[in-house]
């Protein structure tokens, strides 16, 4: 038996933490540091800048950069991928007062919404699941909210600091002070270029994670301060695609069952979805967990195997693709939520933190709350007389956290994804019965096992996947190309996985990546093979780290860059 989470990355999470190294006169002090311009991390940057904008006297206090936003993309929205259709009120609740939702970067309301059960050669239309009804939700792209959303919180005096990588949580006494970004302009060896910039210690009152999917820094955070949830956290992975449409689509439509497999042996759980983006625009995604026992399951080509469907086809054929990305999805649901969304001088927010609905195929209103709720915490912890640092200063977060609507939505649903472990047609069964009593039956908490802990196999899968012809089908490398990676090539590896692992453990990263970033290698005996990496071509999707490797922040700047997605 071959499993990923037997072969664990030459990484460890003491890696990612450190004291402040530069002296003092060097140090760049900030008052809050955000680490993430995502809508999370945005939505906390503008509440708190509305705050500071009505109280004066605390943003005097913060000093010449009262809020920092560091962001590893190009800019704001280059690293942001997602369906999306999005719940509208914390938005709305954001903005109240200043902005209307005719303001914000959308393709309008949902029109009306389609879900299909998918057999090979039909399609059977259902009524919409309660958890799938998406009346008076918001069409969008998140890269073009993630730059609306900049634009908003540099207005109020947030200082956005893109190309910046945060590659380490700064620690002292038991208290985070801040982050470490990365070097810049080093070599392929690590060696200082011409160009080189060496990283600089960015020393904060206070530090929000606000990273997104497989945060880097969060992961170390949770294992730093013990915040660990009660199920650990699991992964799920989407490929999305942007096409020029010759006719408009006018609803939205979401699919279950094929092309995966409906067996529980095949750990094939996933769906896609298909949305309007104005008159001549459409998006067409995949998403699959992570826990696949085939070591030929790619989401990216069984994305290019949903497109041969005929009901795929009557919407994008004779199109043209514009735009391709790829990212993993937060899937644990309630339980995997860390026991505390603080620590001494730290906030977690957003996808990060797992704040992810699963079955409502839902997110970025969650960062956005979450966001604004850190916001306000934050702000309670900086008044005359408190101290961020202060063991208990910003409790008030997870209780207002906790306490919200969306919280009560992530427990309603806290064991859906969990049913489907057991089948397509056992977890709908299950599904089902948790919809209609709120998640009271069955009672309980499911566990939840890591992704990379599945073991491996080989069924043959790849026979299905269609030949690419570069108009309708695509290979990896030419999405690669479409997403507008920017990775040079001699960049030091920012992926750290085993180079020497089983045959079935290489060959499932073989397929899994939608980059064509890994390759099996030479055989070097005893059902062992060498890996080969290519750094370069990576999207920053993360799911190696859902399948026994380690993504961790590469140079500022590099990586895709998205903006229809």
């Amino acid at each position: 038996m071959a499993r990923p989470i037997d072969f664990p990355p030459p990484f460890g999470a003491v890696d990612a933490v450190g004291a402040p190294t530069d002296p003092r006169d060097e140090r760049i002090e900030v008052g809050v540091a955000i680490v993430g311009a995502g809508p999370g991390g945005l939505a906390c940057a503008i509440r708190l800048g509305q705050l500071l904008e009505e109280h004066p006297d605390v943003r005097e206090r913060l000093g010449d950069v009262p809020i920092a936003v560091l962001e590893k993309g190009k800019q704001a929205g280059s690293h942001l991928l997602s369906g999306a259709v999005m719940n509208p009120s914390p938005l709305r609740e954001l903005f109240r007062g200043r902005l209307k939702t005719a303001d914000f970067p959308t393709y309008g309301e949902v029109p009306s919404e389609a879900v299909y059960v998918l057999t090979r050669r039909s399609a059977l239309r259902i009524p919409p699941p309660p958890t799938m009804r998406n009346h008076g939700n918001l069409i969008l792209s998140v890269s073009e909210l993630g730059r609306f959303l900049s634009d908003q919180a540099e207005a109020l005096g947030a200082v956005v600091l893109p190309e910046t990588s945060a590659t380490k949580l700064l620690v002292e006494h038991g208290r985070v002070v801040g982050v470490r970004t990365g070097d810049r302009g080093r070599g392929r060896n690590r060696e200082q270029l011409p160009t080189f910039e060496p990283g600089s210690d960015v020393v904060a009152g206070l530090t929000v994670l606000a990273e997104g999917t497989q945060g880097y820094l969060t992961g170390a955070a949770v294992e730093q301060f013990g915040l660990q949830g009660e199920n650990p956290q699991i992964w799920a992975l989407g490929v999305k695609e942007v096409w020029r449409v010759r006719k408009p689509l006018r609803k939205i439509v979401h699919t279950m069952g094929w092309p995966l497999r409906t067996s529980a042996g095949f750990g094939e759980f996933g769906g896609s979805f298909i949305y309007p983006m104005g008159e001549d625009l459409v998006t067409v995604g995949f998403v699959a967990g992570l826990e696949s026992t085939d070591v030929e399951f790619s989401v990216h080509d069984v994305l290019q195997e949903f497109k041969t469907h005929r009901l795929v086809w009557k919407i994008l054929g004779g199109g043209e693709r514009v735009a391709w990305g790829a990212k993993t999805i937060t899937e644990g649901g309630y339980y995997s939520l860390p026991s505390r969304f603080n620590a001494p001088g730290l906030l977690l927010v957003g996808e990060g933190a797992g704040l992810v609905n699963v079955p409502r195929l839902k997110g970025v209103h969650y960062a956005i709350e979450s966001g604004r709720l850190a916001a306000e915490a934050a702000f309670r912890a900086l008044q005359r007389g408190e101290v961020p640092s202060r063991l208990g200063a910003l409790d008030s977060y997870d209780e207002s956290l906790r306490a919200s609507k969306h919280m009560k939505e992530l427990y309603e649903v806290r064991n859906m994804r969990q049913a489907f472990d057991k089948g397509f047609f056992v977890g709908g069964a299950l599904a089902s019965a948790m919809t209609v009593t709120k998640g009271r039956a069955p009672n309980g908490r499911f566990p939840t096992h890591p992704n990379a802990a599945a073991p491996l196999k080989k069924t043959g899968r790849a026979a299905r996947y269609p030949t690419p012809d570069g108009t309708y089908i695509f290979d990896k490398l030419s999405s690669v190309f479409a997403s507008g990676n920017r990775t040079r090539d001699d960049q030091p590896n920012h992926l750290k996985v085993r180079t020497t692992v089983r045959r079935p453990v290489a060959e499932a990263w073989q397929w899994m990546c939608p980059a064509h970033v890994y390759e099996v290698g030479r055989d070097v005996g005893d059902g062992m093979v060498t890996v080969e990496v290519t750094p370069s071509n990576c999207v920053q999707c993360g799911a190696i780290t859902a399948k026994g490797g380690r993504l961790t922040p590469p140079e500022g700047g590099s990586g895709p860059e998205y903006t229809l997605t």
